[in-house]
């Protein structure tokens, strides 16, 4: 059944080939680690499915038992596709299962549970929140290098979203940041609220993990690569690194498990908005 998963490597390969982590624990962040994120199980089962339920939900399958969500509900996603990535997640794992490692599935499991009890508008409201002190706005006055790098990588991008939604943002060196206009705030939460309540977990996720609204939606409207996305949401600590150095592996270490957070939530908006189904070639015998 796992070949189905081409077409969705065909169509979301840059965002996948982020999807891995280090091997080594760390908790999921931005609210998800309502459940034991960080810990390892003994793997007890030997093969995974899908299955297509009432209402035309699809279920996780783990043997003949069906996966449920830590809040004991049944596990269903809206479509095939999204069952499918989850359902590979759950594939890939080897004698342990290392949860913190199972983006997708957490995403769902917090979707399904919704553990903070809040509805579409509130999430919208979190996630503009970010707006207020968006990471490409806040801009410094020395180091010049740093100046001119902020300028140069960052502009071209808050260009383009304001051109994009026909907004004003603006950027500043006060502490207390660019004074957004309502009307900007007002076309975002418009927008915001045309993502069903699935795809707005996945983006507030994006959204959290790099302090920013400008650079999240560049990534989901694919102006920006998500490697593109991690490197300018990181730029101030990258002009750090090459001219003091880094700590050997904690560098390359962090850098990666953002991506693959970062991709993850990505992909998770993209398939949780994902209408119709995969389609397989039926071979007859």
């Amino acid at each position: 059944m796992f070949r189905s998963f081409a077409k969705i490597q065909r169509q979301f390969g840059s965002l996948l080939s982020f999807c891995e982590v280090c091997p080594k624990k760390r908790p999921l962040t931005g609210g998800l680690n309502y459940s034991t994120a960080t810990a390892e199980r003994k793997k007890f089962y030997e093969d995974v499915s899908i299955s297509q339920g009432e209402g035309g939900l699809y279920e996780i399958n783990l043997d003949r038992r069906k996966l449920k969500t830590p809040g004991g509900k049944l596990f269903t996603v809206p479509n095939e596709a999204l069952a499918i990535a989850v359902a590979t997640e759950w594939d890939a794992q080897r004698e342990t299962l290392k949860f913190y490692t199972m983006h997708l599935t957490t995403l769902c499991n917090t979707a399904l549970d919704n553990p903070t009890h809040r509805d579409k508008d509130q999430m919208i409201s979190s996630a503009l929140k970010f707006l207020e002190t968006d990471t490409v706005c806040y801009r410094v006055d020395e180091p010049h290098g740093l100046v001119e790098l902020q300028k140069n990588e960052w502009d071209p991008v808050l260009h383009w979203i304001e051109n994009r939604y026909n907004v004003t943002i603006g950027a500043s060196s006060s502490i207390l940041g660019p004074e957004i206009p309502e009307q900007t705030r007002d076309t975002f939460r418009q927008h915001l609220n045309s993502y069903n309540f699935w795809s707005l977990t996945g983006l507030e996720f994006v959204i959290t993990q790099l302090k920013s609204v400008v650079l999240s939606l560049g990534m989901i409207d694919r102006h920006l690569s998500v490697e593109q996305a991690v490197l300018l949401s990181r730029l101030e600590e990258e002009y750090q690194i090459r001219r003091w150095g880094n700590v050997e592996w904690a560098h390359d270490y962090d850098m990666y498990e953002l991506r693959a957070r970062t991709a993850a939530g990505a992909l998770f908006v993209h398939l949780s908005s994902e209408s119709s189904t995969v389609k397989r070639k039926l071979m007859q015998d």
